[in-house]
């Protein structure tokens, strides 16, 4: 350590010297400052839950987990959920067969646009319905039945009449070729003829008629009556598939 000379004026003459604390001092402080802190961080962990203990909750959510699993493959196992489902199966086919007994109504075409109703037109009774589609495109018999005239005829053009066990007859026309002849039986959704121009027409259409007891009847309404809606296209699903079994 430099001493300082007689010369040099003494910086701390007139001050108080603070005493230096020794070092075990520090080394005192330091060591409680230690301790303290790990007294702090043992009541910290003491009031934390334990990472390894599980709740009560999720221990109930996973037993439910289990037993749901257990129950969704005890009845993939079950033998008699097949036999529901044919049965299921049967019962639909049955319905199908419950409307083929009471008879079947379909549409006459997959596709077509409605272009005039059954009503007075031009001063008579237009006593049908118009049903325009591209020409040559197949039609169906609504109704099965014994075809009692098939050819031309008139302002009809080539048309066919189709009478049914309770009487009911069924006129197509307009027809640009006629698929069936007088004498024949055809069934409900059997293709009998094509769409065409011919008779007293004013564009390629299939004119649809409906006599019940000799009298015309409005077809939208009697086919509405035994579930075929012209004007939405739509028909019953069995009577479809009883068409199809028939």
């Amino acid at each position: 350590m430099r001493q300082r000379l007689s010369s040099e004026p003494d910086r701390y003459r007139g001050r108080r010297r603070v005493p230096t604390p020794p070092r075990s001092r520090y080394a005192y402080v330091a060591a409680s400052a230690f301790v303290g802190a790990g007294v702090v961080a043992m009541g910290a962990a003491n009031g934390m839950p334990d990472a390894k203990a599980v709740s009560p909750t999720v221990l109930h959510n996973l037993e439910n987990a289990s037993a749901a699993s257990s129950q969704i493959a005890d009845r993939a196992a079950d033998p008699g959920r097949a036999s529901r489902s044919q049965q299921r199966g049967t019962d639909k086919a049955a319905k199908a067969g419950e409307v083929k007994a009471e008879d079947v109504w379909l549409l006459p075409l997959d596709e077509y646009t409605f272009t005039s109703p059954y009503g007075i037109r031009f001063g008579k009774l237009h006593a049908g319905i118009d049903l325009a589609a591209p020409e040559g495109v197949p039609y169906k018999a609504v109704h099965g039945g014994t075809v009692t005239a098939a050819g031309y005829n008139g302002a009809y053009g080539y048309s066919i009449t189709i009478q049914s066990p309770d009487g009911t007859e069924t006129i197509y026309g307009h027809s640009r070729r006629v698929l069936v002849k007088t004498g024949d039986v055809v069934k409900a959704g059997q293709v009998i003829g094509e769409v065409g121009n011919t008779g007293y027409s004013y564009g390629t259409h299939l004119h649809l008629e409906i006599h019940v007891h000799g009298n015309p009847t409005d077809p939208i309404t009697f086919l509405r009556d035994r579930g075929v809606d012209i004007k939405l296209q739509v028909e019953s699903i069995y009577a479809g598939m009883a068409s199809e079994a028939s």
